[in-house]
């Protein structure tokens, strides 16, 4: 499969170092960049998922906390000011 985009032309020399830097040509290079950012975005939207559901499981079995008490130890661990 075969798509055209266009680059700016930082980002075109950037692309031509690093596949120079890899004796690669740039269009492999190019697409194994464009692989890895759609698997790390894969994984971070099932990251995301899987933590909002277990937020959902504990607040449902009652494991939860006020905001005031989440707040107060949050103002403990990093030792902020009551002030506002």
């Amino acid at each position: 499969m075969s798509i055209v985009i266009s680059l700016s032309p930082e980002v075109e020399a950037q692309l031509r170092e690093k596949a120079a830097q890899q004796g690669q040509d740039v269009s492999i290079v190019a697409a194994e960049l464009i692989t890895d950012i759609l698997k790390w975005e894969l994984q971070d939207s099932e990251e995301a998922i899987a933590g909002i559901q277990r937020g959902l499981d504990d607040f449902e079995a009652g494991r939860s906390r006020s905001f005031q008490e989440f707040a107060e130890e949050q103002r403990l661990k990093y030792n902020l000011s009551t002030d506002l």
